[in-house]
């Protein structure tokens, strides 16, 4: 190695270009032994999915239901079969559940990936409003994130633990130049040959246009930020024009409808070649426009929108392709954010990201551009056929529609955070689950069923656990709150046994002992080998316990963001928060087609429950109790 680095420092290299990428790999990379995801028994999956199913369904159904699990767990029955052949694929494979849950959770999905899919982050407001500030940073975004990324190429970048136990960093090497692909029946995903020398360039759109930019000098170093601006302005010169067809919204349209445009659109040379540049970039950077200012109160909802979906055709949603595994937004008006495809990677990688690329935009770049002339970006043309113009304008209509049904309240709640959920003795996830439950029985009276995402990092190629937040505990402690005569201390004692309940479940989970991939693995067991579909899986309890109302789940990162995404069903909330030291942000989006669920309804009724649950853990901010009517510590 010393060698090598006595060469980089002749050619004046901070890092060793990025062609020499293999040869440290093969010098230097060393895997982190890490666990196999492990296959939990088939009597303890049916004994915790009875009673997860207890506060959700009828003593008739889980009568019914329990008699269906006794008979799938019989000596020589459905289930022993179907757990044998699970042991035999988990003996056999890396990992015996990832590669199923990514092709029947996202791969065969058929819904758009805008809204229905794709998670967006936002990130804090920058201190910029013009054109000028927005170059700037997004120059400085660039370079951090290359410097992110030259973390993972020359294998610096340091195991990440939880809980005492390493996890997984298998998702890193696939967040770059990696890009979904639309099929007829099922999607893809592109991911960059082994072996091959990796992209050198970015996307960057703007006004609905796509350029090829490199980001590296010719001796294989990254460009400085004086670099990445100057072909930034270039950029900016080259993409006046506004009246071009916003092609990006292709891509948020459902996916059989997209896979039939992509056919068409791949059919033209010039189009196939700009195409595959994109999918294969490094990944993209959005230069959006201004957007018509909202007032205060909705500013953060406005802007949780505007990374989601772009808001609208005639907005800057052209200005995505929603298929690119990473796509950095950044705006004329200071709003900047992520927007990531989940079939490469799940939240926790890209807040790693994220906290470290906001970093490096904090710190002074003191690396001046040397005075070497660069190319200028390659802008990437489409051909547009009246075919592919008659595709746009439906996908414009449709997108533009979905957009009108997405229903979003952002808050920040400010009379806590973990920190005092920290000191109070309790898990701050698990207590803010137990306050959304509170929050949702309130609103609909009842409890639903409710996900919560799990990671599986700390096994080899692990991916994520569902946590079943909506248990019989809960449902004494939310019920307690709604009797008059029951006293503060036998509410707190309920509180804590519903909040021991959770952790418990998360445990479990996170130790890979959950139930919903267990089922998933035998259900699809049963239909990859020819078998009847078991009576189990048809049984109404089955479909009424899956059937997600509440699809939450805590992306914590160390920034002041938020991430937001849509319900997984028409008459259900998504719920995303971000627990810092001293508040909590959070983002719920629902659907104003259904007139049950109302986002901005449920949000102050979970600022209530979090006073009163506050309130029982011993949180006296403000003199007295609150009331619970949402009106305390909103920030929109």
């Amino acid at each position: 190695m010393g060698r090598w680095r006595l060469v980089w420092k002749a050619w004046g290299c901070k890092r060793p270009p990025i062609w020499t990428v293999s040869v440290l790999h093969r010098r230097s990379a060393s895997t982190f032994p890490l666990p196999r995801q492990p296959l939990p028994s088939l009597a303890e999956t049916m004994a915790r999915y009875l009673r997860s199913l207890e506060p959700l369904v009828s003593p008739e159904e889980l009568e019914q239901t329990q008699q269906l699990v006794k008979e799938f767990e019989e000596p020589g029955g459905e289930g022993e079969r179907l757990q044998a052949r699970l042991q035999c694929r988990a003996a056999r494979m890396e990992n015996w559940i990832s590669d199923w849950w990514v092709q029947s959770a996202y791969l065969e999905s058929r819904l758009p990936l805008a809204v229905h899919s794709s998670p967006a982050v936002v990130l804090p407001k920058q201190d910029f409003n013009d054109w000028k500030g927005q170059l700037r940073f997004a120059a400085k975004l660039i370079a951090g994130v290359l410097d992110f990324k030259a973390k993972i190429d020359y294998q610096t970048l340091l195991v990440e633990y939880s809980r005492g136990y390493p996890l997984c960093m298998d998702q890193y090497s696939r967040l770059f130049a990696s890009c979904r692909l639309p099929g007829p029946n099922h999607d893809s995903v592109l991911l960059p040959p082994p072996g091959r020398r990796p992209p050198t360039y970015i996307t960057v759109v703007r006004n609905f246009q796509f350029f090829q930019l490199e980001v590296y000098n010719s001796d294989g170093t990254p460009l400085t930020v004086d670099q990445l601006h100057c072909q930034l302005q270039r950029i900016r010169s080259q993409s006046w024009k506004t009246d071009k067809e916003p092609l990006g919204v292709l891509t948020s349209d459902h996916r059989h409808t997209w896979g039939q445009a992509y056919t068409t659109l791949m059919r033209d040379k010039l189009n196939r070649e700009s195409a595959r540049a994109i999918q294969r970039s490094l990944f993209t950077v959005c230069l959006d426009a201004p957007v018509l200012k909202v007032s205060d109160t909705r500013v953060a909802s406005r802007l949780a929108a505007q990374m989601l979906h772009g808001g609208g055709s005639f907005s800057n949603s052209g200005n995505r392709w929603f298929d690119k595994t990473l796509q950095f937004i950044v705006g004329e008006d200071g709003s900047c954010g992520v927007l990531y495809e989940q079939a490469v990677a799940e939240g926790p990688p890209i807040a790693t990201i994220i906290d470290h690329v906001l970093d490096y935009c904090k710190d002074p770049d003191p690396v001046r551009a040397p005075l070497i002339p660069l190319q200028l970006p390659k802008k990437l043309y489409f051909c547009f056929t009246p075919e592919i113009q008659r595709d746009i304008k439906h996908a414009k209509q449709n997108l533009d529609i979905l957009i009108t049904d997405l229903d979003i309240s952002c808050f920040t709640y400010r009379r806590f955070g973990k920190e005092f959920l920290k000191r109070s003795g309790q898990s701050p996830d698990s207590v803010l689950q137990v306050a959304l439950q509170l929050a949702y029985y309130r609103a609909h009276g009842e409890l639903c069923p409710t996900t919560e995402s799990a990671s599986l990092r700390r096994f080899h190629r692990g991916r994520t656990e569902t946590i079943r937040s909506a248990t019989s505990a809960v449902l004494a402690f939310v019920q307690s709150m709604a009797d008059d005569n029951c006293q503060a201390p036998e509410r707190l004692s309920l509180l804590k046994q519903a909040v021991e309940v959770h952790s418990t479940l998360t445990e479990q989970a996170l130790n890979g002992q959950g139930i919903d991939r267990h089922l998933l693995g035998l259900k699809l067991e049963a239909i990859a080998d020819g078998f009847r579909v078991p009576e189990l899986f048809m049984d109404t309890s089955y479909a009424v316990a899956s059937y997600w109302k509440l699809s939450t789940g805590q992306v914590a990162a160390r920034t002041d963001c938020v991430m937001c995404y849509g319900p997984l069903v028409p008459n259900g909330y998504a719920v995303c928060y971000n627990p810092l030291p001293n508040h909590i942000n959070f983002a719920i989006t629902a659907f104003n087609c259904c007139e049950e669920t109302n986002a901005e309804h449920l949000a102050g009724s979970l600022q209530g429950a979090l006073d009163d649950v506050g309130a029982l853990l011993g949180n006296y901010r403000d003199e007295g109790p609150h009331s619970g009517n949402g009106s305390s510590g909103r920030q929109p």
